[in-house]
C-alpha cells in the first residue's frame, strides 16, 4: 500500500526522498489546495474508496493517508 501512495505522490513531483511519515504535503513539500484534491481522487480511484471531504484534513502525511487507508480496509472488511 505504501509504494503506491509514493507512486501517486511522485505524481507531484515529490522525490520519494523527501517523504517521511511526518513530513507535510502541502506546509513542507509545496502541494497547493488544487494538488490535494487530485491526491485525494488519485487515492479514491487506486484504492476503490470513497473519500468524504470531511475527512481530508487526515490526509496530509504519508503516515495519516496510510492510516487512514489502513482504517479503510478494515472497516471494508467487517461490513
Amino acid at each position: 500500500m505504501k509504494e503506491q501512495v509514493v507512486d501517486i505522490l511522485k505524481n507531484f513531483g515529490i522525490r520519494e526522498s523527501e517523504l517521511t511519515d511526518t513530513v507535510h504535503f502541502t506546509r513542507d513539500l509545496g502541494l497547493d489546495s488544487l494538488d490535494t484534491v487530485d491526491l485525494i481522487m488519485h487515492l479514491e480511484q487506486t484504492f476503490g474508496i470513497r473519500i468524504p471531504d470531511e475527512d481530508y484534513p487526515k490526509l496530509v502525511t504519508l503516515k495519516g493517508v496510510l492510516d487512514y487507508l489502513e482504517d479503510e480496509q478494515q472497516v471494508g472488511v467487517a461490513a
